[in-house]
C-alpha cells in the first residue's frame, strides 16, 4: 500500500466524507489517491485555499467533529492560514494536510519552498513534517487525536515523493477517541449552590459551551429567578424570544443586557470566557462553568470555578437549588425586556418611498427561514443585524466570532450545505465580506449545493467606516466600487436577484425557497449605524463601553425606560 492510500484508510476510519482543498505538483500523488477513492472521499475543489480551511473551519463549528482541507506548500499552504487561525480562535477541531517539496531538498531553498514547522508553529497544536511512508499512519493518527483532545489545529507536512512510498499494514495508532469525563469538586459545587441561594440579582452569562443544555439551562435560570444574557457563539442557546433571555451582550448587544450587568449582583458563566471585560460587571462575586481549566477566571475574577460539562453542573444545581421566591430582578429585566422588542420592531418598520437599511432585510428574511435552518453569518454590520434583529428558535449559527475574520459566510455556508444537506441554508453577508471569497460561489455551482446568499450592499465598508468616525477621522479608504452581485450570479450558473425594496425582498425570498441552485439576492440598502435606536451617528455614537454607557443613560433618547426605573416602580 502506498503512503496516499494509508492516507484515504485513515480519513474513513475517522469518518471523514469529504475534505476541502486544491490541486498542485507537492500534493498530486495524494490528490490521485483521492480520485481512486471519490465514492468513499469527496474533494471539494475550491478556487482559492483560504475559503478550503474555513470551509473545513465552519464544518467543525458546526459538527464538533474534525474539519479537513488540504493544499500545495508554499503559496497554497500560506492562503490556508487565515481559516486555521480561525478555527484556533474559535476552539474548532482542524486536520491540515500540506505538501512540501521532495524532503531531499527540503533547507535548499528550492522552487516554492517555505519552512512550514515555523510558519505553523503558532496556530498549531500539533505539526510534523513527514519524512518517510513509514511515519504516515501514526502521524496523521496522532494528528487527528490532537484536533480532538486540544480542539485545534493539527497539521502534517508531507513532500510529494513519500505519498509514493509503500506503508505496512498494521495499524501502528488507533483510531478510537473519547473525550475525558469532567466532574466538578463537590464541595465546590456546594459552595456555588450556596452563593447563588444569597443572591438578590442573579444573571446567567450563557456561551457556545452551553449548547446543548437548553432544557437544564431554562430549567436553572427558572428556579433562581435568573435572566439569561448570550455571548455571539452562544445564540439560539435558548429561543431569543424566550422570557429569560435578554440577548447579547457587548457591541452587538442589548440595552437590557447592558443594565442587567449593571445591577447583577451575581455573575455566572455557562461554557463562555466573554473577551469583552468591559461589558462585565465592575466587582460582584462570578461562578464560572467550563470544561477547560485555563479558561477559568482568565478575563474576570471568578470566586468560584467548575470545570466541567455545563450540562453536568446545571443538572446537579437544578436537584439541589429549590425555586427561589423573589422574582423582582427577573420580572424587571423581563419587562424591560418587552420595551426593547417593541424599540426593535419599531426600527423594522417599512420606510415608505425610502431605500431599505440591515435591519429591515434581516427582519423580512426572518418569515423566510425554516425553524432547523443554517445561518452562515459574514463579519461586519451584517453581525451586528443578524444578531440583533434575528430572533432565532433552533436554527444554528456558523461565524467567526473570536478572529472575527471577513469572508467567511460563503465558506461556512457551502460546508453547512455538504455536511447538511438536508437543512435550509442561509449566508448573510456584505459585500465587502461577499467580495472577498466571491469567486467561489462557483464552488456552490459546480456542487449544485442551493444555498441562497444574501448580499446587503451599501457599496462600502459600512463597519469600518463608523469605526473610522468613532475615533473622530473622516472616513477613508471604505468606498466599494458598486457592483451587480445577482448578474454575477447568473453569470456562475446561478441564480440572482437585484432587490430595491421590502416587496422584490420578500418575493425573491419567496422564489429562493423554492429553488434547487445556488442564489444570490442582492439587496441594496443605505447606511445606518451598527448599533440600534434612534441615536445617530451625528448624536456620537461608539463602540465603547464609555460612549454607549452615556447614550445608554440619556433616557430621554430612548423610547423605554432604564432598568433602574422599572425596578424603582416594582417596590
Amino acid at each position: 500500500m502506498k503512503a496516499a492510500e494509508a492516507v484515504i484508510e485513515i480519513m474513513k476510519d475517522w469518518d471523514v466524507s469529504h475534505i476541502y482543498g486544491y490541486p498542485g505538483d507537492s500534493v498530486n500523488n495524494l490528490v490521485e489517491a483521492f480520485r481512486n477513492h471519490q465514492e468513499e472521499i469527496s474533494f471539494i475543489q475550491v478556487r482559492h485555499e483560504e475559503v478550503a480551511s474555513l470551509a473545513a473551519s465552519a464544518e467543525a463549528k458546526l459538527t464538533n467533529k474534525v474539519g479537513v482541507c488540504l493544499s500545495i506548500g508554499g503559496p497554497g499552504a500560506i492562503h490556508l492560514l487565515n481559516g486555521m487561525y480561525d478555527a484556533k480562535a474559535d476552539g474548532a477541531p482542524l486536520v491540515v494536510i500540506t505538501g512540501q517539496i521532495s524532503h531531499d531538498l527540503v533547507g535548499t531553498d528550492n522552487f516554492q519552498e517555505v519552512n512550514l514547522e515555523r510558519m505553523f508553529d503558532d496556530v498549531s497544536v500539533f505539526h510534523r513534517r513527514v519524512t518517510s511512508g513509514k511515519q504516515m499512519r501514526p502521524l496523521l493518527e496522532q494528528a487527528f487525536k490532537d484536533a480532538y483532545t486540544y480542539n485545534g489545529v493539527a497539521v502534517l507536512s508531507v513532500p510529494d515523493d513519500v505519498f509514493k512510498e509503500n506503508v505496512e499494514h498494521p495499524q501502528l495508532r488507533s483510531s478510537t477517541f473519547k473525550k475525558p469525563a469532567l466532574r466538578a469538586d463537590k464541595e465546590d459545587l456546594q459552595k456555588a449552590a450556596n452563593e447563588i441561594k444569597r443572591a438578590n440579582k442573579p444573571l446567567i452569562l450563557a456561551g457556545k459551551g452551553a449548547m446543548g443544555t437548553r432544557d437544564e439551562l431554562i430549567q436553572f435560570g427558572e428556579n433562581i429567578a435568573a435572566p439569561i444574557i448570550v455571548s455571539l457563539r452562544g445564540k439560539g442557546v435558548i429561543p431569543d424570544e424566550h422570557p429569560l433571555n435578554l440577548g447579547n451582550l457587548g457591541q452587538i448587544g442589548t440595552k437590557p443586557a447592558f443594565e442587567a450587568m449593571e445591577e447583577t449582583d451575581l455573575l455566572i458563566m455557562v461554557g463562555t470566557s466573554f473577551p469583552y471585560r468591559d461589558f462585565l460587571p465592575d466587582d460582584v462575586k462570578a461562578i464560572q462553568i467550563d470544561i477547560d481549566s485555563a479558561q477559568i477566571g482568565k478575563r474576570y475574577p471568578v470566586d468560584i470555578g467548575l470545570v466541567a460539562s455545563s450540562v453536568e453542573v446545571l443538572q446537579w444545581f437544578n436537584k439541589h437549588i429549590s425555586e427561589k421566591e423573589d422574582r423582582v430582578f427577573l420580572k424587571a429585566c423581563q419587562e424591560n425586556m418587552k420595551s426593547w422588542w417593541n424599540h426593535l420592531d419599531d426600527i423594522v418598520q417599512p420606510r415608505e418611498n425610502k431605500p431599505m437599511q440591515g435591519p429591515q432585510v434581516i427582519h423580512t428574511l426572518q418569515d423566510y427561514v425554516e425553524d432547523d435552518a443554517i445561518l452562515s453569518v459574514d463579519v461586519g454590520n451584517v453581525s451586528t443585524w443578524t444578531a440583533r434583529f434575528f430572533k432565532m428558535t433552533n436554527q444554528q449559527l456558523v461565524i467567526s466570532s473570536w478572529l472575527a475574520t471577513m469572508g467567511c459566510g460563503l465558506p461556512g455556508a457551502i460546508a453547512s450545505k455538504l455536511k447538511q444537506p438536508e437543512k435550509q441554508v442561509v449566508a448573510i453577508c456584505g459585500d465587502g465580506g461577499f467580495a472577498m471569497v466571491m469567486q467561489d460561489f462557483l464552488t456552490a455551482v459546480k456542487y449544485n449545493l442551493p444555498i441562497t446568499v444574501i448580499i446587503l450592499n451599501n457599496s462600502k465598508l459600512g463597519m469600518i467606516k463608523y469605526e473610522q468616525e468613532q475615533i473622530g477621522n473622516i472616513s477613508y479608504g471604505t468606498a466599494l466600487q458598486g457592483f451587480d452581485f445577482a448578474k454575477f450570479a447568473e453569470a456562475c450558473g446561478g441564480i440572482g436577484f437585484h432587490v430595491t425594496n421590502e416587496d422584490t425582498l420578500s418575493e425573491a425570498l419567496e422564489s429562493a425557497s423554492k429553488i434547487e441552485k445556488p442564489t444570490i439576492i442582492d439587496v441594496e440598502i443605505e447606511d445606518r449605524a451598527p448599533l440600534p435606536g434612534k441615536i445617530e451617528w451625528g448624536q456620537a455614537m461608539g463602540y465603547s463601553k464609555y460612549l454607549l454607557k452615556k447614550l445608554i443613560e440619556r433616557d430621554t433618547e430612548w423610547d423605554m425606560p432604564s432598568l433602574k426605573t422599572v425596578l424603582k416602580r416594582m417596590f
